[in-house]
Protein backbone atom coordinates (compact mmCIF):
# COMPACT_ATOMS: atom_id res chain seq x y z
CA UNK A 1 0.00 0.00 0.00
CA UNK A 2 1.53 3.36 -0.45
CA UNK A 3 0.85 6.62 1.67
CA UNK A 4 -0.25 6.31 4.84
CA UNK A 5 -1.18 2.90 6.09
CA UNK A 6 -4.71 2.03 5.40
CA UNK A 7 -6.81 0.52 8.17
CA UNK A 8 -7.46 -3.15 7.67
CA UNK A 9 -10.74 -4.53 6.38
CA UNK A 10 -12.04 -8.05 7.81
CA UNK A 11 -13.70 -10.13 5.19
CA UNK A 12 -13.31 -13.84 7.08
CA UNK A 13 -15.77 -13.63 9.25
CA UNK A 14 -16.14 -17.46 8.33
CA UNK A 15 -13.06 -18.46 9.90
CA UNK A 16 -13.87 -16.38 13.20
CA UNK A 17 -15.40 -13.24 13.51
CA UNK A 18 -14.26 -10.06 15.74
CA UNK A 19 -15.62 -10.39 19.12
CA UNK A 20 -18.51 -8.21 19.68
CA UNK A 21 -17.56 -5.43 22.83
CA UNK A 22 -20.82 -6.13 24.40
CA UNK A 23 -19.28 -10.08 24.69
CA UNK A 24 -15.68 -8.50 25.75
CA UNK A 25 -17.86 -7.14 28.99
CA UNK A 26 -19.74 -10.31 29.92
CA UNK A 27 -16.71 -11.93 29.90
CA UNK A 28 -14.71 -10.06 32.07
CA UNK A 29 -17.41 -9.51 34.54
CA UNK A 30 -17.90 -13.72 34.24
CA UNK A 31 -14.11 -13.84 35.34
CA UNK A 32 -14.41 -11.84 38.11
CA UNK A 33 -16.79 -14.51 39.92
CA UNK A 34 -14.73 -17.27 41.91
CA UNK A 35 -17.17 -20.08 41.79
CA UNK A 36 -17.23 -23.27 40.37
CA UNK A 37 -20.87 -23.70 39.37
CA UNK A 38 -20.58 -26.94 40.76
CA UNK A 39 -20.05 -25.74 44.14
CA UNK A 40 -23.04 -25.04 46.65
CA UNK A 41 -21.43 -22.47 48.10
CA UNK A 42 -22.96 -18.45 47.07
CA UNK A 43 -20.21 -18.17 44.15
CA UNK A 44 -20.80 -21.34 42.73
CA UNK A 45 -24.12 -20.77 42.80
CA UNK A 46 -23.80 -17.46 41.16
CA UNK A 47 -21.56 -19.08 38.60
CA UNK A 48 -24.26 -22.04 38.03
CA UNK A 49 -27.11 -19.10 37.33
CA UNK A 50 -24.76 -17.90 34.91
CA UNK A 51 -24.06 -20.93 33.04
CA UNK A 52 -28.01 -21.53 32.94
CA UNK A 53 -28.79 -17.97 31.56
CA UNK A 54 -26.43 -18.37 28.54
CA UNK A 55 -27.74 -21.96 27.94
CA UNK A 56 -31.27 -20.21 27.56
CA UNK A 57 -29.56 -17.99 25.36
CA UNK A 58 -27.81 -20.33 23.08
CA UNK A 59 -31.40 -22.79 23.20
CA UNK A 60 -33.08 -19.37 21.66
CA UNK A 61 -30.59 -19.18 18.89
CA UNK A 62 -31.29 -22.55 17.98
CA UNK A 63 -34.98 -22.75 18.70
CA UNK A 64 -34.92 -25.67 21.17
CA UNK A 65 -35.03 -26.42 24.90
CA UNK A 66 -32.26 -24.94 27.21
CA UNK A 67 -32.09 -28.56 28.59
CA UNK A 68 -31.09 -29.82 25.26
CA UNK A 69 -28.02 -27.57 25.30
CA UNK A 70 -24.59 -29.46 26.33
CA UNK A 71 -21.72 -26.78 26.70
CA UNK A 72 -18.03 -27.89 25.07
CA UNK A 73 -14.79 -26.85 23.79
CA UNK A 74 -15.86 -25.75 20.46
CA UNK A 75 -17.88 -27.11 17.01
CA UNK A 76 -15.01 -29.43 16.50
CA UNK A 77 -15.27 -31.61 20.23
CA UNK A 78 -19.68 -31.05 19.16
CA UNK A 79 -19.34 -33.00 15.95
CA UNK A 80 -17.30 -35.56 17.99
CA UNK A 81 -18.74 -36.46 20.43
CA UNK A 82 -21.85 -36.41 18.13
CA UNK A 83 -20.30 -38.67 15.86
CA UNK A 84 -18.87 -40.76 18.37
CA UNK A 85 -21.76 -40.78 20.70
CA UNK A 86 -24.80 -41.30 19.00
CA UNK A 87 -25.23 -44.94 19.12
CA UNK A 88 -24.43 -45.48 15.49
CA UNK A 89 -23.98 -48.76 13.69
CA UNK A 90 -22.82 -47.04 10.56
CA UNK A 91 -22.19 -43.23 9.32
CA UNK A 92 -23.90 -41.07 6.12
CA UNK A 93 -21.89 -38.00 5.28
CA UNK A 94 -21.68 -35.76 3.14
CA UNK A 95 -18.85 -34.94 0.52
CA UNK A 96 -18.64 -31.41 1.81
CA UNK A 97 -18.88 -31.81 5.36
CA UNK A 98 -16.32 -29.94 7.56
CA UNK A 99 -13.14 -31.85 8.33
CA UNK A 100 -13.77 -32.40 11.85
CA UNK A 101 -16.96 -34.55 10.83
CA UNK A 102 -14.53 -35.86 7.84
CA UNK A 103 -11.94 -37.05 10.81
CA UNK A 104 -13.86 -37.92 13.42
CA UNK A 105 -15.98 -40.40 11.00
CA UNK A 106 -12.73 -41.94 9.66
CA UNK A 107 -11.28 -42.66 13.13
CA UNK A 108 -14.55 -43.87 14.42
CA UNK A 109 -14.04 -47.49 13.10
CA UNK A 110 -17.67 -47.29 11.70
CA UNK A 111 -18.25 -47.89 8.36
CA UNK A 112 -18.76 -44.88 6.09
CA UNK A 113 -20.58 -44.21 3.24
CA UNK A 114 -20.11 -40.56 1.57
CA UNK A 115 -22.88 -38.63 -0.50
CA UNK A 116 -21.68 -36.92 -3.74
CA UNK A 117 -23.14 -33.62 -4.39
CA UNK A 118 -23.77 -31.88 -6.94
CA UNK A 119 -22.21 -28.94 -9.34
CA UNK A 120 -23.70 -26.55 -6.61
CA UNK A 121 -22.74 -28.31 -3.92
CA UNK A 122 -26.08 -29.99 -2.62
CA UNK A 123 -26.32 -33.20 -1.43
CA UNK A 124 -27.56 -35.67 -4.21
CA UNK A 125 -30.49 -37.30 -2.39
CA UNK A 126 -31.02 -40.19 -4.69
CA UNK A 127 -27.70 -41.35 -3.33
CA UNK A 128 -28.55 -40.39 0.08
CA UNK A 129 -31.66 -43.05 -0.12
CA UNK A 130 -29.20 -45.36 -1.98
CA UNK A 131 -26.77 -45.59 1.32
CA UNK A 132 -29.52 -45.31 3.94
CA UNK A 133 -31.01 -48.61 2.11
CA UNK A 134 -27.36 -50.21 2.80
CA UNK A 135 -25.78 -48.75 5.73
CA UNK A 136 -26.20 -50.80 8.64
CA UNK A 137 -28.59 -49.96 11.32
CA UNK A 138 -29.40 -47.36 13.14
CA UNK A 139 -27.17 -45.10 10.93
CA UNK A 140 -26.31 -41.42 11.43
CA UNK A 141 -26.54 -38.82 8.91
CA UNK A 142 -24.63 -36.10 8.99
CA UNK A 143 -24.57 -32.97 6.70
CA UNK A 144 -23.65 -29.21 7.12
CA UNK A 145 -26.64 -27.03 7.62
CA UNK A 146 -24.81 -24.39 5.41
CA UNK A 147 -21.55 -24.92 3.59
CA UNK A 148 -18.01 -22.98 5.49
CA UNK A 149 -16.33 -22.61 2.15
CA UNK A 150 -18.77 -21.43 -0.54
CA UNK A 151 -22.21 -20.51 1.76
CA UNK A 152 -24.55 -23.39 -0.26
CA UNK A 153 -27.58 -24.14 2.10
CA UNK A 154 -28.62 -27.67 2.74
CA UNK A 155 -32.32 -29.15 2.67
CA UNK A 156 -31.87 -30.62 6.12
CA UNK A 157 -36.05 -30.91 6.57
CA UNK A 158 -35.86 -33.16 3.80
CA UNK A 159 -32.79 -34.64 4.63
CA UNK A 160 -33.97 -35.61 8.12
CA UNK A 161 -37.73 -36.86 6.36
CA UNK A 162 -35.84 -38.99 4.26
CA UNK A 163 -33.54 -40.61 6.83
CA UNK A 164 -36.41 -41.28 9.51
CA UNK A 165 -38.00 -43.44 6.95
CA UNK A 166 -34.70 -45.56 7.36
CA UNK A 167 -34.65 -45.53 10.87
CA UNK A 168 -31.64 -43.19 11.05
CA UNK A 169 -30.97 -40.30 13.48
CA UNK A 170 -29.75 -36.86 11.65
CA UNK A 171 -26.43 -34.69 12.90
CA UNK A 172 -26.28 -31.51 11.14
CA UNK A 173 -23.19 -28.57 11.74
CA UNK A 174 -24.77 -25.44 11.90
CA UNK A 175 -21.54 -23.77 13.11
CA UNK A 176 -22.01 -21.38 9.68
CA UNK A 177 -25.62 -20.83 9.64
CA UNK A 178 -25.81 -19.65 13.37
CA UNK A 179 -26.60 -16.17 13.37
CA UNK A 180 -27.10 -15.82 9.99
CA UNK A 181 -29.91 -17.85 8.99
CA UNK A 182 -33.23 -18.53 11.65
CA UNK A 183 -32.17 -22.15 13.04
CA UNK A 184 -35.47 -24.38 14.91
CA UNK A 185 -33.68 -27.78 15.56
CA UNK A 186 -37.23 -29.27 15.89
CA UNK A 187 -38.83 -27.85 12.65
CA UNK A 188 -35.39 -29.03 10.99
CA UNK A 189 -36.26 -32.28 12.57
CA UNK A 190 -32.29 -33.42 13.12
CA UNK A 191 -31.69 -34.99 16.58
CA UNK A 192 -28.29 -33.51 16.98
CA UNK A 193 -27.18 -29.88 16.04
CA UNK A 194 -23.75 -28.41 16.45
CA UNK A 195 -22.48 -24.43 17.31
CA UNK A 196 -19.74 -22.48 17.77
CA UNK A 197 -19.26 -19.51 19.67
CA UNK A 198 -16.74 -17.70 18.04
CA UNK A 199 -18.70 -17.79 14.37
CA UNK A 200 -21.10 -15.19 15.75
CA UNK A 201 -18.70 -12.67 17.72
CA UNK A 202 -18.64 -15.14 20.60
CA UNK A 203 -15.18 -16.51 22.68
CA UNK A 204 -13.23 -18.96 21.01
CA UNK A 205 -12.58 -22.15 22.67
CA UNK A 206 -16.74 -22.79 23.67
CA UNK A 207 -19.60 -24.46 21.34
CA UNK A 208 -22.59 -26.34 22.23
CA UNK A 209 -24.72 -29.52 20.92
CA UNK A 210 -28.16 -29.35 20.83
CA UNK A 211 -29.99 -32.68 20.97
CA UNK A 212 -33.58 -33.53 20.65
CA UNK A 213 -34.99 -35.23 24.15
CA UNK A 214 -34.56 -38.55 23.14
CA UNK A 215 -31.71 -38.45 21.19
CA UNK A 216 -28.54 -40.90 23.13
CA UNK A 217 -25.91 -39.21 23.33
CA UNK A 218 -22.52 -41.12 25.16
CA UNK A 219 -19.85 -38.74 26.67
CA UNK A 220 -16.10 -38.23 24.69
CA UNK A 221 -15.24 -36.73 27.89
CA UNK A 222 -15.89 -38.70 31.13
CA UNK A 223 -15.01 -37.27 34.85
CA UNK A 224 -17.21 -35.51 37.04
CA UNK A 225 -20.53 -35.39 35.28
CA UNK A 226 -21.03 -31.65 34.48
CA UNK A 227 -23.58 -30.83 31.65
CA UNK A 228 -25.71 -34.04 32.87
CA UNK A 229 -22.79 -36.26 32.54
CA UNK A 230 -22.48 -35.82 28.56
CA UNK A 231 -19.70 -33.64 29.05
CA UNK A 232 -17.65 -33.49 31.84
CA UNK A 233 -15.19 -30.83 33.24
CA UNK A 234 -15.77 -27.72 34.82
CA UNK A 235 -17.44 -25.79 32.60
CA UNK A 236 -15.55 -22.59 31.05
CA UNK A 237 -18.49 -20.15 32.76
CA UNK A 238 -16.64 -17.02 31.48
CA UNK A 239 -16.62 -18.69 27.84
CA UNK A 240 -20.01 -19.45 28.02
CA UNK A 241 -21.28 -16.41 29.29
CA UNK A 242 -19.71 -14.84 26.07
CA UNK A 243 -21.62 -17.80 24.27
CA UNK A 244 -24.91 -16.54 25.68
CA UNK A 245 -24.61 -12.86 24.85
CA UNK A 246 -23.03 -13.38 21.26
CA UNK A 247 -26.19 -15.29 20.81
CA UNK A 248 -28.60 -12.19 21.66
CA UNK A 249 -26.81 -10.18 19.49
CA UNK A 250 -26.51 -12.55 16.83
CA UNK A 251 -30.55 -13.19 16.91
CA UNK A 252 -30.86 -9.59 16.93
CA UNK A 253 -29.44 -8.64 13.89
CA UNK A 254 -31.41 -11.78 11.56
CA UNK A 255 -33.18 -9.13 10.39
CA UNK A 256 -30.13 -7.44 8.65
CA UNK A 257 -29.49 -10.53 6.45
CA UNK A 258 -30.65 -8.48 3.11
CA UNK A 259 -27.97 -5.38 3.92
CA UNK A 260 -25.26 -8.54 4.14
CA UNK A 261 -26.59 -10.51 1.00
CA UNK A 262 -26.84 -7.02 -0.72
CA UNK A 263 -23.02 -6.07 -0.33
CA UNK A 264 -21.99 -9.42 -1.03
CA UNK A 265 -24.14 -9.15 -4.38
CA UNK A 266 -22.68 -6.22 -5.26
CA UNK A 267 -18.82 -7.33 -4.90
CA UNK A 268 -19.52 -10.69 -6.84
CA UNK A 269 -21.07 -8.15 -9.78
CA UNK A 270 -18.08 -5.83 -9.22
CA UNK A 271 -15.80 -8.88 -9.97
CA UNK A 272 -17.90 -10.64 -13.04
CA UNK A 273 -18.15 -6.96 -14.96
CA UNK A 274 -14.41 -6.72 -14.88
CA UNK A 275 -13.95 -10.34 -16.61
CA UNK A 276 -15.75 -13.30 -17.32
CA UNK A 277 -13.00 -14.99 -16.26
CA UNK A 278 -14.05 -15.08 -13.11
CA UNK A 279 -16.08 -17.70 -10.84
CA UNK A 280 -18.76 -17.45 -8.16
CA UNK A 281 -18.68 -20.92 -6.79
CA UNK A 282 -22.60 -21.99 -5.68
CA UNK A 283 -24.04 -18.65 -7.22
CA UNK A 284 -27.19 -20.73 -8.20
CA UNK A 285 -28.27 -22.33 -5.14
CA UNK A 286 -29.31 -20.52 -1.86
CA UNK A 287 -26.74 -19.31 -0.34
CA UNK A 288 -25.77 -17.80 3.28
CA UNK A 289 -26.14 -13.92 2.95
CA UNK A 290 -22.63 -13.21 3.83
CA UNK A 291 -20.40 -15.76 1.98
CA UNK A 292 -19.02 -15.38 -1.72
CA UNK A 293 -16.11 -18.37 -2.88
CA UNK A 294 -14.43 -16.58 -6.11
CA UNK A 295 -12.24 -18.78 -8.25
CA UNK A 296 -9.70 -16.29 -10.52
CA UNK A 297 -8.55 -18.77 -12.77
CA UNK A 298 -4.37 -18.73 -13.06
CA UNK A 299 -3.80 -17.19 -9.98
CA UNK A 300 -3.59 -19.89 -7.25
CA UNK A 301 -5.44 -19.35 -3.80
CA UNK A 302 -2.79 -18.64 -1.37
CA UNK A 303 -0.95 -16.21 -3.78
CA UNK A 304 -4.48 -13.82 -3.68
CA UNK A 305 -4.83 -14.14 0.02
CA UNK A 306 -0.98 -13.01 0.45
CA UNK A 307 -1.67 -9.98 -2.26
CA UNK A 308 -4.83 -8.92 -0.45
CA UNK A 309 -3.22 -9.38 2.67
CA UNK A 310 -0.42 -6.73 1.76
CA UNK A 311 -3.61 -4.71 0.55
CA UNK A 312 -4.65 -4.67 4.17
CA UNK A 313 -7.23 -7.14 3.63
CA UNK A 314 -7.97 -10.41 5.27
CA UNK A 315 -9.74 -13.30 3.31
CA UNK A 316 -9.18 -16.80 3.31
CA UNK A 317 -8.35 -19.80 1.07
CA UNK A 318 -11.00 -22.76 1.45
CA UNK A 319 -11.56 -23.15 5.26
CA UNK A 320 -9.27 -21.64 7.43
CA UNK A 321 -9.41 -24.90 10.49
CA UNK A 322 -6.46 -26.52 8.80
CA UNK A 323 -3.55 -25.32 10.67
CA UNK A 324 -2.34 -23.18 8.15
CA UNK A 325 -1.81 -25.59 5.54
CA UNK A 326 -2.35 -25.14 2.21
CA UNK A 327 -4.28 -27.73 0.09
CA UNK A 328 -6.97 -27.85 -2.84
CA UNK A 329 -10.32 -27.10 -1.41
CA UNK A 330 -12.35 -30.88 -0.87
CA UNK A 331 -15.43 -28.97 -1.04
CA UNK A 332 -14.79 -27.60 -4.89
CA UNK A 333 -13.05 -30.90 -5.81
CA UNK A 334 -16.55 -32.99 -4.61
CA UNK A 335 -18.43 -30.22 -6.25
CA UNK A 336 -16.92 -31.23 -9.77
CA UNK A 337 -14.38 -28.28 -9.70
CA UNK A 338 -10.76 -28.99 -11.86
CA UNK A 339 -7.77 -28.46 -9.95
CA UNK A 340 -6.73 -25.25 -11.77
CA UNK A 341 -9.99 -24.12 -10.39
CA UNK A 342 -10.42 -25.32 -7.13
CA UNK A 343 -6.75 -24.24 -6.02
CA UNK A 344 -7.50 -20.73 -7.27
CA UNK A 345 -10.52 -19.94 -5.52
CA UNK A 346 -10.55 -17.65 -2.00
CA UNK A 347 -13.90 -17.23 0.70
CA UNK A 348 -15.07 -13.88 1.03
CA UNK A 349 -17.21 -14.03 3.77
CA UNK A 350 -18.60 -10.40 5.53
CA UNK A 351 -20.22 -9.72 8.80
CA UNK A 352 -21.60 -7.00 11.03
CA UNK A 353 -19.11 -4.84 10.72
CA UNK A 354 -18.47 -4.75 6.92
CA UNK A 355 -18.98 -1.72 4.84
CA UNK A 356 -19.50 -0.33 1.51
CA UNK A 357 -16.10 1.27 1.28
CA UNK A 358 -14.72 -2.74 2.14
CA UNK A 359 -16.51 -3.98 -0.84
CA UNK A 360 -14.91 -1.25 -2.80
CA UNK A 361 -11.64 -1.63 -1.75
CA UNK A 362 -11.68 -5.26 -2.29
CA UNK A 363 -12.81 -5.18 -6.03
CA UNK A 364 -10.21 -2.93 -6.53
CA UNK A 365 -7.42 -4.82 -5.09
CA UNK A 366 -9.16 -8.20 -6.58
CA UNK A 367 -9.02 -6.27 -10.35
CA UNK A 368 -5.09 -4.98 -10.07
CA UNK A 369 -4.20 -8.17 -9.13
CA UNK A 370 -6.09 -9.84 -12.18
CA UNK A 371 -4.70 -7.14 -14.38
CA UNK A 372 -1.27 -8.25 -13.21
CA UNK A 373 -1.19 -11.20 -14.27
CA UNK A 374 -3.91 -11.83 -16.98
CA UNK A 375 -1.59 -9.19 -19.37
Amino acid sequence: MSGAMKSMIYLDYNATAPIRSAVIDAVAGAMAVCGNPSSVHDTGRKARAMVEQARAQVAALAGSRARDVTFCSGGTEASNTVIRGAGAASLIISAIEHDCVRAAAAVSGLPVFEVPVDGDGIVDMTMLEHHLKDAPKPALVSVMYANNEMGAIQPIADVTALAREHGARVHTDAVQAAGKIVIDRAALGVDYLTLSAHKIGGPQGVGAIISAPTAPLQALIAGGGQELSRRSGTENVAGIVGFGVAALEAMAELGKGAELAAMRDRLESGIKGHTNAAQVVAERVPRLNNTSCIAMPGVKGETQVMHFDLNGICVSSGSACSSGKVKVSHVLDAMGYEAGVADASVRISLGYGTTDSDIDRFISAWKTLYDRTAA
